[in-house]
């Protein structure tokens, strides 16, 4: 597992019209691997850079009034602006395109340095970037943020598992059959069909359902499902419990030369908080983290900790430091008489709280 956060300083190229502007964000990124720490590690030296470049590909129609149509400042057709405004295109667009480019980009270079090393393994990432008064949550894998005020608690991000991306997997698999070597079956049933099903009519979903209907079991239903379990125990072709990532170009199911990374996306979800729009307070946080906390604590018992630790703690300086080192704490067994569970994390927990009143404070234009 990594962590990282770095200051951002987005410049255009040398003699662009927007060549003496310039933008300041603030990024954040956890990476939780799997398969190995090599994943993780060349993602957290990677992607911030990945970023940058595509930010910096972008920066002029950034500090545009409205992103123009051509960035060379020719409009080649009078019709472009007219275009761009019925298309709705906002700065926040360049952003979210930049991130999830910067994904991509960053997928394809673990792919390439791993191959070269000899060595395997993903991870899952999970993105804050605060620019231009937004906060930006780029999330590919199962790692959470929520948004918790006073009064809120508004989740920034949605798990990638195979159950949650069951629709696309199981497309993907009608699309390319090949795919599946003949040792799967993409439909899914309430349970891994036996021999006595043969014959009978069961329940059954296709890529195309979100409701369920009846078939009658024929022999190639009897084959392993492509996502088998539920909950935390899903696992994509019997092997991986997360959907999107970055890595995992190797990966193949045990004893078969089927690959997995098809079935993998590298494309984050992105949300985006409107900070500037807030009534900021200074107990408002961004609670960033990996699987291993959100496997023992809701998001309803992380707010609790974060509104009973904050109040208390306003005159010390690294208050929002310790609040995530007590967040660490809540999942290690100890009841703490406010979750009152005492539940253990068997998982690597890693945690950022974002204090988002000095990002209100810090956000600048060009």
């Amino acid at each position: 597992m990594q962590r990282n956060l770095n200051s951002m300083r987005i410049k255009p190229p040398v003699g662009s019209c927007a060549s003496g502007d310039f933008l300041t964000g603030h990024y954040w990124a956890l990476f939780d691997g799997h398969g190995g720490p090599a994943a993780a590690i060349l993602a957290a030296n990677t992607l911030h850079s990945c970023l940058r470049r595509q930010l910096e590909a972008v920066v002029e129609g950034l500090v545009a009034t409205r992103p123009p149509m051509h960035l060379s400042g020719r409009c080649i057709c009078p019709s472009d602006p007219q275009f761009v405004e019925e298309k709705g295109i906002k700065a926040e667009d360049l952003v979210i395109g930049a991130l999830e480019s910067a994904f991509q980009e960053c997928d394809e270079v673990i792919g390439r340095e791993l191959e070269a090393s000899g060595q395997v393994g993903g991870c899952t990432a999970l993105v804050a970037v605060s620019l231009q008064g937004k906060l930006y949550v780029a999330n590919a894998g199962d790692s959470r943020a929520i948004l918790v005020r006073r009064d809120e608690i508004r989740p920034l991000s949605s798990e990638f598992t195979p159950e949650t991306e069951r629709q696309r997997i199981q497309q993907l698999a009608f699309v390319y059959p090949e795919l599946l070597a003949g040792e799967f079956t993409r439909l899914e049933f309430p349970r891994r069909l036996k021999g006595d099903d043969l014959g009978q009519k069961v329940l059954f979903r296709d890529h195309h359902m979100r409701g369920w209907s009846y078939k009658r079991v024929d022999k190639s239903d009897l084959k392993y499902p492509l996502i088998h379990g539920q909950g935390r125990q899903a696992r994509l072709l019997g092997t991986l419990a997360v959907s999107r990532g970055l890595g995992d170009h190797q990966l193949r199911v045990l004893d078969t030369n089927i690959q997995l990374k098809p079935f993998l996306l590298s494309v984050p979800q992105v949300t985006v908080l409107d900070v500037d729009q807030l009534e900021l307070q200074e107990d408002d946080v961004v609670v960033m983290a990996t699987d291993g906390l959100w496997d023992v604590l809701s998001n309803e018992q992380v707010a609790w900790l974060v509104r009973s630790f904050l109040p208390g703690n306003q005159e010390d300086p690294h208050r929002f430091l310790k609040l995530a080192q007590m967040l660490i704490h809540s999942t290690q067994g100890k009841e703490d008489g406010l979750t009152g569970e005492g539940q253990v994390s068997y998982d690597d927990v890693s945690v950022f709280v974002i204090p988002l009143h000095s990002q209100g404070q810090d956000s600048n234009g060009p």
